[in-house]
């Protein structure tokens, strides 16, 4: 079954869970966006459950919910799964990496083990690319996945680098700073793409 995607103007045909995918995406974005900027603006222990959780004030609640940045790349493998090997198998995934995203936050915030999170979040490094190779696409302009990647893992080694970054550029700007930079050209380049993009047909020879 196929349903209309309305975001920003977009309007294409796509399907109904992959629908849910891109919502996850764009929402978990907005909410990290701006429980980021609060952090920022004060850094401590306390608002940096808002960093990785725009989600509640309540301490309680950042053990039960995942951190709004891992949602949006939990989200974006699902798509690719929908759309490059099949709709059940991507909801599969969507649920499994949901529930397993649940208990690494709470193992992060109750038990203060934060390896399970680790481990999540660079599964998505790991598995889209992957898929990007193996498995065709279902619809044109694909080369922007492989763009949104690239810009994806860049933030990520910006990340983890951010003080060395910091230092050859300078002191100018931090490896976390370009890390949020990257991520928001991640988002700008798909959404670009869901503007663009069109069902792939086959075509035969006569």
């Amino acid at each position: 079954m196929r349903v209309t995607f309305l975001f920003s103007g977009i309007c294409h045909l796509i399907l109904r869970w992959e629908a849910l995918g891109w919502f996850l995406f764009f929402a978990g974005n907005v909410a990290a966006a701006f429980g980021s900027a609060y952090y920022h603006l004060k850094q401590d222990d306390d608002r940096l459950t808002w960093d990785r959780l725009p989600v509640s004030k309540y301490y309680f609640l950042s053990a039960i919910f995942p951190s709004a940045m891992m949602i949006s790349a939990s989200s974006l493998l699902s798509i690719l799964a929908i759309e490059r090997v099949d709709e059940r198998a991507g909801l599969y995934c969507l649920i499994s990496l949901l529930s397993l995203l649940l208990v690494s936050s709470a193992c992060e915030r109750v038990l203060d083990d934060m390896r399970l999170w680790v481990i999540m979040s660079f599964v998505p490094c790991i598995a889209i690319p992957a898929m990007l190779f193996l498995f065709p696409p279902k619809y044109t302009h694909s080369r922007f996945w492989f763009l949104a990647t690239g810009f994806y893992l860049l933030a990520r080694f910006e990340g983890l680098a951010d003080r060395k970054v910091y230092s050859v550029n300078r002191y100018f700007i931090s490896g976390h700073s370009l890390e949020h930079l990257c991520f928001a050209v991640v988002t700008l380049i798909l959404t670009v793409m869901l503007s663009f993009r069109n069902i792939k047909i086959a075509r035969y020879p006569d």
